[in-house]
């Protein structure tokens, strides 16, 4: 500038231009290079400042909880639609009745069909009572038939003993029967001897004869009264025999009518716990024409319309969407990404339609924004190649609108390190991936021991 100026002053001496000096401002002190290294050391400085690395994902509203997601009701039998209770849009309470249906199956359709089978079964249980009662005539009558064989028994033992009695009384008879003989023998010999002899008289001899003839009669008569005591025995012991075996035949038949009886009443239990199997399930059947609201929600995609048609078992009928649950996030995240989340990180989200002003970096000045806490990951990958993470609202932080509705997108924003901006940056230029962070239980780093909001 000052060349300039002697140039001009050269070429036309004397003369003074102002407009000159009101152009180049030739008397003024510049304060650019002040400036300039002024921003210079801001910028040094800003590259020292702290800088929050994040994950960034896409996702969506839903619940943590399977019940409280939108749910399908499906026609538990099959049937025919004759009375509608609602449509599409209506708010429903828990048991309200959807929908009515009618039975398509021709073993349903007798309409007393549940009072019949019940009849059947007090049939059966009457039965069974009967067969018990028989049973326990059956259970008397061999009591009874026990305690006969046990008197009849000991009447034919005492006859028995008594005949062993009247036996040995004969034995003793006959014993003595052949003593008088043998002592009429011997006298008849003696008498023998003297009549050869002359000495006793004939008359005298023909007595001894007598009387040995007398005393084997004796003899003869007492052989055959122990050979009928003896067959008196032989007739009782077999009598014995027979009364046992006699009884003990009525036993039995009484016992295989028992057994058979009892084999009735194991058939007729089992055919009652059949009857009451399908009666509950008939009167089950019957209950399940009315399809009730599992639970509080609204009715959506009614996938039947009008009367009279025919729905299959398990076939959707209507979707219902619950009107209380609890809000939850999922988001996925890259396998790259997946070590440097964790259960109880802390996630920041902005949501569809609520406006946000975001500094990713600086997660404390950013406005709009809504706190979240890590409660699942997913160890298997999902259909879309990444990871699912659900997020579950931050208790400790502001409440979540209430105006979210299922499905609203949601951008979650995963808070690990704090890092110097010079850092990130040079990360970023060289492409690698953030710092492995895993935070401790409570939500503080564990090597700065901060909260890693």
């Amino acid at each position: 500038m000052e060349h300039v100026k002697e140039i001009i002053a050269r070429q036309a001496p004397g003369k003074q231009f102002s407009s000159f000096d009101a152009v180049y401002m030739i008397n003024r002190s510049s304060k650019v290079k002040i400036w300039m290294l002024s921003v210079l050391g801001m910028l040094v400085v800003c590259l020292f400042l702290p800088w929050t690395q994040n994950i960034r994902s896409r996702g969506a509203v839903t619940t943590p909880r399977q019940e409280q997601r939108p749910q399908e009701l499906n026609a538990i039998i099959g049937g025919r639609i004759v009375n509608w209770h609602v449509k599409e849009g209506d708010l429903v309470k828990k048991g309200d009745t959807i929908l009515q249906l009618a039975e398509v199956k021709v073993d349903y359709l007798d309409p007393n069909l549940v009072p019949r089978t019940k009849e059947q079964l007090s049939a059966k249980q009457d039965a069974v009572e009967n067969y018990k009662g028989k049973v326990s005539t059956i259970n008397q009558q061999l009591v009874f038939l026990k305690q006969g064989l046990e008197l009849k028994v000991k009447e034919l033992e005492n006859k028995i003993q008594q005949q062993q009695f009247k036996i040995r009384s004969d034995s003793m008879e006959l014993q003595a029967a052949q003593n008088d003989l043998r002592f009429k023998q011997e006298q008849f010999k003696r008498q023998r001897v003297l009549y050869d002899s002359g000495v006793a008289s004939l008359l005298s001899l023909e007595q001894r004869s007598q009387a040995v003839q007398d005393a084997m009669a004796k003899r003869t008569s007492a052989e055959i009264k122990l050979a009928n005591s003896f067959q008196e025995w032989t007739r009782l012991q077999l009598e014995l025999n027979g009364e046992r075996q006699q009884y003990l035949e009525k036993i039995s038949k009484a016992e295989g009518e028992r057994f058979t009886t009892s084999s009735e009443i194991a058939a007729g239990m089992g055919d009652i716990a059949k009857l009451e199997n399908l009666y509950t399930s008939y009167d089950i059947r019957n209950q399940l024409y009315y399809v009730l609201a599992p639970q509080d929600g609204q009715v959506t995609k009614a996938r039947k319309s009008g009367l009279n048609e025919v729905v299959k078992e398990g076939e959707m009928l209507v979707e219902i969407v619950p009107t209380n649950y609890q809000y939850a996030v999922e988001v996925f995240v890259k396998p790259v990404d997946l070590p440097l989340v964790a259960t109880g990180q802390k996630v920041r989200f902005v949501f569809d339609g609520f406006p946000a002003i975001v500094f990713s970096g600086w997660p404390e000045a950013s406005y709009g924004t809504f706190g979240g806490i890590i409660t699942a990951v997913e160890s298997s990958v999902s259909e879309n190649g990444l990871f699912r993470i659900l997020v579950t609202e931050d208790p400790k932080d502001k409440p979540w609108p209430k105006a979210l509705r299922m499905g609203t997108g949601a951008i979650g924003i995963a808070l690990l390190k704090d890092v110097p901006i010079w850092y990130e940056l040079w990360r970023n230029i060289n492409g690698f991936p953030p710092d492995y962070y895993v935070p401790q239980k409570g939500g503080t780093d564990e090597k700065k021991g901060k909260s890693s909001i």
